[in-house]
C-alpha cells in the first residue's frame, strides 16, 4: 500500500474521531455523499440514495458506521439506532426562522442568539399564502423543538428547529442549604450555550431577593424549581410588631411562629404568650391585621 494513502488513512481518523452522528441530515439532491455528514470530506463518494418518489432515506447507524470506516472515516458513534436522511423542501422559511428568534428573545432577558434553523418534517414545495405560527409554550426551555403552521382551514404543517444561542445562568459555588440567601458570595454568573433545561434558569438575582427551596449541590445551574422569594421574617427570631390607626400608634416585640415572606400573614407570640396574626412588612418587622 503506497505511503501517501496509509498516511492518508491515519490523517483521517485522527480528524474525525470522536465525532457523534445527528439523529437527521437534511440534503439537497436525491443522492447521499459522506460529504453530506462530514463537511468537505476529502475521500468524498456516493453511499446511498433517496428512491424514486420519495423524500427520505432511513438507515441503521451500525451499517451508517460501517461504512464510514470503511472510507477512513473513524470513531463515530450514534445515540440512536437509525439515522434519517430527509430531501429539503424548496421553500423560504426565514418568517418561521423571525417568529422563534422572537419568541426567544421574549422568553430570556439576556439571550444571544446565533442563528435559528429551521427544516419540514415532510417534504412539501410551497408555503400556504397565509398561515399563523404556533409554538409550544415551554419550547424555550430547550435549543431544538417542533413548531407548526395553521392554515385558515385548520391544516396544519409542522417544522423542526434548531436555535444556536448563549444565555446567562448562575451556578452554585458551593452547596446551598434549604432557606439560605443567593448571593455573589454562593453563586456563580456564566454564559453557556443554550441547551436543554427541566425548568427555567435563574437569570438576575438582583430583580428579587431569593433562597434555596431546598439544598442545591455545588455546581449545578440554578432554576426556578431550586429557589423561592427570601423570607424576610425568620421562625423562632423576635421581630418589631406595629399597630397603627387614627387613635393610636403602638409597637412591641413577638417570636415568630413561622418564616414569612413580604406580604404574608403569619402568627407571632407576646411575651404574655398571646398569639397574633400579623401581615409582614419588611425585614423583621410586621403590622396587626
Amino acid at each position: 500500500m503506497p505511503t501517501k494513502f496509509i498516511f492518508f488513512i491515519l490523517l483521517s481518523a485522527m480528524l474525525y474521531a470522536n465525532n457523534t452522528l445527528r439523529d437527521t441530515y437534511y440534503i439537497t439532491s436525491d443522492d447521499i455523499y459522506i460529504s453530506h455528514i462530514i463537511k468537505d470530506a476529502p475521500n468524498n463518494k456516493q453511499i446511498y440514495k433517496i428512491e424514486l418518489g420519495k423524500y427520505t432515506k432511513r438507515v441503521k447507524s451500525k451499517e451508517l458506521i460501517e461504512i464510514l470506516k470503511k472510507n477512513g472515516y473513524r470513531g463515530y458513534t450514534s445515540k440512536s439506532r437509525y439515522i434519517k436522511f430527509i430531501k429539503k423542501s424548496p421553500i423560504d422559511t426565514s418568517k418561521i426562522a423571525s417568529y422563534i428568534k422572537e419568541y426567544y428573545l421574549k422568553s430570556y432577558d439576556q439571550i444571544d442568539i446565533q442563528s435559528v434553523t429551521v427544516e419540514t418534517r415532510g417534504y412539501i414545495t410551497s408555503l400556504p399564502k397565509e398561515y399563523a405560527i404556533e409554538i409550544n409554550n415551554k419550547n424555550y426551555l430547550s435549543r431544538s423543538g417542533i413548531v407548526n403552521i395553521k392554515t385558515p382551514d385548520n391544516k396544519k404543517i409542522f417544522f423542526n428547529y434548531d436555535i444556536v444561542a448563549n444565555i446567562w445562568i448562575y451556578l452554585s459555588r458551593k452547596q446551598i442549604k434549604k432557606d439560605v440567601e443567593l448571593s455573589s458570595v454562593n453563586t456563580l454568573k456564566k454564559s453557556i450555550i443554550l441547551d436543554r433545561f427541566m425548568s427555567k434558569p435563574i437569570e438576575n438575582l438582583n430583580a428579587k431577593s431569593l433562597q434555596g427551596k431546598h439544598h442545591i449541590k455545588e455546581d449545578k445551574i440554578i432554576t426556578t424549581r431550586d429557589v423561592e422569594i427570601l423570607s424576610v421574617v425568620k421562625k423562632n427570631s423576635y421581630i418589631n410588631i406595629s399597630l397603627n390607626n387614627q387613635n393610636m400608634s403602638i409597637s412591641f416585640s413577638a417570636k415568630a411562629l413561622q418564616n414569612g415572606k413580604l406580604g404574608d400573614t403569619i402568627t407571632v407570640q407576646k411575651a404574655s404568650g398571646k398569639r397574633l396574626k400579623v401581615r409582614v412588612t419588611g425585614k423583621n418587622r410586621a403590622e396587626i391585621r
